[in-house]
């Protein structure tokens, strides 16, 4: 059962409600109405794509290392082996841990493509040599003051 409603109340409600309409005119929508609409329509739909832009832009975005092919070019040094090399002495002068960061430092650069032992090869030579070559430094390769610069650079 449906609670106790006053039913002269709900009838001059509906009553008033079918006065006010019919007395509305028809037309009362008419294109300036429609036109304001609209715009103000509009204007909230681009000032939500502006929004999303601004929070797009925002968005802090991760680069990936560039990556420089040094091609497959393997150098014999003029020392007659890469472990003699000045390089190969700077190299093993340092400690594994460090060895290892300069190995991981030569492939985020894109020059070494070995694993990361800390042992110095031909791979490891390589990788040097192309990086001096991609940085002016090739000069540097010649004498140990120049290797441990250049490995400390990469270091550092």
């Amino acid at each position: 059962m449906l609670p106790l409603f006053n039913t002269k109340a709900i009838a001059t409600a509906a009553a008033l409600a079918v006065a006010a309409t019919a007395a509305a005119p028809a037309h009362a929508w008419g294109k300036k109405e429609q036109g304001f609409v609209a715009g103000a329509l509009t204007a909230i739909i681009i000032d939500e794509l502006i929004e999303n832009n601004r929070h797009r832009k925002a968005a802090p975005t991760y680069r990936e290392p560039v990556y420089r092919d040094p091609g497959p070019r393997y150098d014999t040094p003029r020392y007659g082996s890469v472990y003699s090399t000045p390089a190969a002495q700077a190299f093993n002068s340092y400690s594994r841990a460090e060895r290892k960061a300069i190995q991981r430092s030569l492939r985020a650069y894109g020059y070494y493509h070995g694993g990361i032992d800390g042992s110095f090869g031909p791979g490891t030579y390589n990788a040097i040599v192309a990086y001096a070559r991609a940085s002016g430094a090739s000069g540097h390769l010649n004498s140990a003051g120049g290797v441990y610069a250049l490995y400390d650079g990469l270091l550092y």
